[in-house]
């Protein structure tokens, strides 16, 4: 039922038996408990991609089966929902469950304003329970603040490398890259110059408005950029290294355009101009659909080892909804075995929990994304100026270096803005 439909049959029960109880109505949504006893719960979130109806398959298989229970979830893009939901939240009103970012870090604004539910009552191993003891680790700890837990995962991804097996048969390549070098190697065979001008990108990096790239490429070096207490390591000699070499890489190898945000990115690699990626598995149903010959293989070993970027989106209860009971019990489904392995085995996407690897036999690209989850890390995990630190600090960073800057001083000036805003002193 559309949103319209259920908010006109839902003035009509109201008409009729004067029995519904209109609990929240920012962001256009409404929550109500209807004559029949169903609560109607809803939900918020930025899946706008085409991952999107694997989240609506979920919703309606558990509407299915919790008949006294009935979610509608509304799509909207991220940048919306950051515009409205601080506000309808802290003020009492706004959907019942939401997602509010694709960053994890964005929690901490919400728990600050106390318009987020903690979820600790409804922790355990119980059937009406929310299992956080099988999420994986990272992701609980980006998701418990002061010991308490705050959100539960709507997803949980991994990056691994997206190329064009044309494009490698073209050039030579027999085989997916399995080590930085190989990688370099490769990206520099397949950038093409035709005319003086870079006909076929070897690689595909994007530097705003995306999954973060460049954070990888700084960890296959042993390189990152906050430590455990907060202080910028971004100006480390690891870190500058592999700044420096991937910078040059671009502006005198010219393996990827200057300048990409996500989606450019992601129109390089479909329309065949660039013949590698890094991204998560929201992308590969896109690229299939591109008729791009497609391969998919685990982001190249550096000197540090097998690394790869995680990423998860943090899925809340409204503090003030007057239905947390039936809001819990819809997050312990969502979380549940039967709910992540049918998530999994139709999005592609690794399960939010690490106890189902043997649910996913038969099903490649679901296996793939779930293999890197070891070696995979939370871009900024924990960091309550996560955000900040993204947009205001690392983004601006890497444009800069991308274009001639010293990567040296840049890096340190960097260090110094992240430090003011963690609060480091050491």
């Amino acid at each position: 039922m559309s949103r319209t439909k259920r908010s006109r049959h839902a003035l009509v029960l109201a008409a009729a038996t004067t029995a519904l109880v209109a609990a929240c109505g920012n962001n256009g949504i409404d929550s109500t408990t209807s004559a029949d006893g169903v609560v109607h719960l809803a939900m918020l979130t930025g899946f706008t991609g085409p991952d999107g109806a694997s989240y609506q398959a979920l919703i309606k298989e558990f509407n299915r089966t919790h008949p006294k229970i009935h979610v509608t979830m509304t799509v909207q893009p991220w940048a919306t929902i950051a515009q409205k939901l601080p506000a309808s939240w802290a003020t009492g009103s706004g959907p019942d469950l939401a997602t509010p970012s694709s960053d994890p870090g964005s929690i901490f604004s919400y728990i600050k304003t106390n318009s987020v539910q903690p979820l600790d009552s409804a922790v355990g191993t119980g059937t009406a329970q929310i299992d956080s003891a099988a999420f994986p680790t990272a992701v609980r700890d980006a998701f418990t603040v002061d010991g308490k837990l705050y959100a539960v995962p709507a997803n949980v991804a991994t990056l691994v490398l997206y190329y064009n097996k044309a494009m490698f048969k073209a050039a030579g390549i027999t085989a997916a890259p399995g080590t930085e070098a190989d990688f370099i190697d490769d990206a520099k065979k397949l950038t093409l110059d035709s005319g003086g001008r870079t006909s076929q990108y070897g690689l595909s990096l994007a530097d705003h408005n995306t999954i973060q790239m460049w954070p990888v490429l700084q960890w296959m070096n042993g390189g990152d950029i906050v430590d455990a207490k907060g202080c910028a390591v971004v100006n480390s000699a690891a870190g500058v290294a592999a700044l420096t070499k991937w910078s040059q890489l671009v502006i005198r190898d010219h393996i990827s355009p200057v300048g990409q945000a996500g989606a450019d990115a992601d129109t390089l690699f479909s329309s065949k101009k660039a013949a590698m990626e890094i991204n998560g598995p929201w992308a590969a149903s896109g690229f299939k659909s591109a008729g791009i010959d497609l391969g998919m293989a685990q982001v190249p070993a550096g000197s540090a080892g097998p690394v790869t970027l995680a990423s998860t989106v943090p899925l809340m209860i409204n503090r003030r909804t007057p239905h947390a009971p039936q809001a819990q019990e819809f997050l312990s489904w969502y979380t549940s075995k039967t709910a992540q392995t049918k998530f999994s085995q139709e999005s592609g996407f690794p399960p939010a929990r690490t106890d189902l690897g043997s649910a996913l036999a038969g099903n490649t690209t679901a296996s793939l994304f779930a293999a890197a989850l070891p070696d995979a890390k939370l871009y900024l995990a924990g960091q309550s100026q996560g955000t900040a630190i993204d947009s205001d600090v690392y983004v601006p960073m890497i444009q800069r270096i991308e274009r001639g800057a010293s990567v040296q001083a840049t890096a340190d000036d960097a260090a110094k803005q992240i430090n003011k805003l963690t609060g480091c002193t050491s």
